[in-house]
């Protein structure tokens, strides 16, 4: 098993806490070796001519036309939705247990997709078939071009069906996978000239430089991003995940777990138990919002509640797996922003 399979195989530990046949042809994608091009719409014909994408595994997937019937993680579901593409299927975190719209679908009408499993694990092969997918998308964490929520034991029968494409949301800033979303759906046919798309766009921007001025103003806050469950308080280190490396590089003073302790983990988190949650003193500490989590108005831990950070109310939601879009990734920017204007010296 090669470092990156390994690695990718912790990070499924914490981020799975957060969530897990007849098709007449089946289609083929081509390698190529430059995985950094852009995959703009340069390089997309018209609708009813060949769409060509290379994705950020260098892979190009080549079809006879855009493809009509799209497959994607939920969150690429989401992201895709906020550019005026829609899907036919999603996996992947999507309805909560009380049948609402999980907080990773962003503004999809759940009621209108196919749900082919929302859980870590789940992926309902047969449901997938019959729905005649053009493409199936879905995001990369790790550096090995393994497609998220794809289970591994049925991922060979589950790609066999239709060509895959995946957008990288690993060990590089949010902007670039902004970028790349961006040119996806441009790809797909989303009007990125519309005027809300613009717009979207230009608030990110100015979001981008309120937490530049903010971290600039602030520099002695002390900003933790953590996660909790059962047993375990983790606390994510700051490069790999794409929100972290961006608010670092805006500036922002991000608590680092211990580098040899973050090693066992392949560098996203080091965990700790609930009695030792005070190890890092942090003037805000923001909080995973995925459903699989535990919220903070739910722990019970004494040690937790006693931080300085939660007494003085200094604790935000924060979006490990944010939607790739402008317009979801705004708030995030100026939440901390405000909450770094905002917050008392306390560690």
């Amino acid at each position: 098993m090669s470092n990156a399979r390994a690695t990718h195989l912790t990070r499924r530990g914490i981020l799975a806490a957060g969530g897990a046949l007849g098709l007449g042809a089946v289609l083929a994608a081509c390698g190529d070796d430059d995985p950094t091009s852009s995959g703009s719409a340069d390089e997309t014909k018209a609708a009813s001519g060949p769409w060509t994408f290379k994705d950020d595994r260098g892979t190009t997937v080549k079809l006879d036309a855009i493809p009509a019937n799209i497959v994607a993680f939920t969150g690429v579901a989401a992201a895709l939705f906020d550019y005026g593409i829609e899907v036919k299927g999603v996996f992947g975190p999507t309805k909560t247990a009380d049948g609402k719209a999980d907080v990773q679908a962003g503004d999809i009408d759940i009621s209108k997709v196919t749900i082919l499993g929302n859980e870590w694990g789940q992926f309902n092969i047969e449901k997938y078939a019959a729905l005649a997918p053009d493409v199936l998308i879905s995001t990369l964490f790790d550096d090995a071009g393994t497609l998220w929520y794809v289970p591994e034991e049925s991922k060979d029968k589950i790609l066999k069906l239709a060509p895959s494409v995946g957008i990288s949301v690993y060990d590089r800033q949010l902007p670039v996978s902004l970028e790349r979303m961006y040119a996806l759906a441009e790809s797909l046919g989303a009007d990125v000239q519309a005027a809300e798309v613009v717009d979207a766009k230009k608030k990110f921007e100015t979001a981008a430089e309120r937490l530049r001025a903010a971290a600039k103003a602030h520099p002695d806050i002390k900003v933790l991003a953590g996660s909790a469950s059962q047993d375990i308080f983790y606390v994510s280190g700051s490069n790999l995940s794409i929100d972290l490396e961006y608010f670092k590089a805006l500036g922002v003073n991000l608590v680092e777990p211990d580098p040899k302790v973050l090693k066992a983990s392949g560098g996203w988190y080091e965990n700790l138990s609930w009695e030792n949650v005070d190890k890092y003193p942090a003037d805000i500490i923001m909080m995973d919002d995925r459903t699989g989590t535990i919220q903070p108005a739910d722990i019970t831990e004494a040690t937790w509640k006693q931080l300085p950070a939660v007494k003085a109310g200094q604790v935000i939601p924060r979006s490990p797996e944010p939607i790739i879009s402008y317009d979801k990734c705004t708030p995030l920017l100026d939440n901390l922003a405000e909450a770094i204007e905002n917050a008392k010296k306390v560690a």
